[in-house]
């Protein structure tokens, strides 16, 4: 797997990744040749996410949210007393 392959994967937008941030890319790209993704998941865990929400990946097959149906209460059952 390669370095775009996992950013892809993690849906982060490598391009614009590499366009705004190269010196941190580099470093990123040079530790995943050099350790598992594994490894790199485990050392890079807190960093992923701030990241993706910067460089997020657009991806064509977005499903639009359907608006979910409002909400009824349930009937309340009392027991019967004997």
């Amino acid at each position: 797997m390669t370095f775009e392959e996992y950013l892809a994967g993690k849906k982060i937008n490598s391009e614009a990744f590499k366009a705004a941030e190269p010196a941190r890319w580099k470093d990123w790209h040079e530790l995943f040749a050099a350790v598992s993704e594994k490894s790199f998941t485990a050392q890079k865990l807190y960093l992923i996410n701030p990241t993706r929400r910067k460089f997020l990946l657009k991806t064509e097959a977005t499903v639009p949210e359907q608006p979910s149906a409002p909400r009824t209460a349930k009937p309340v059952i009392k027991p019967k007393i004997q």
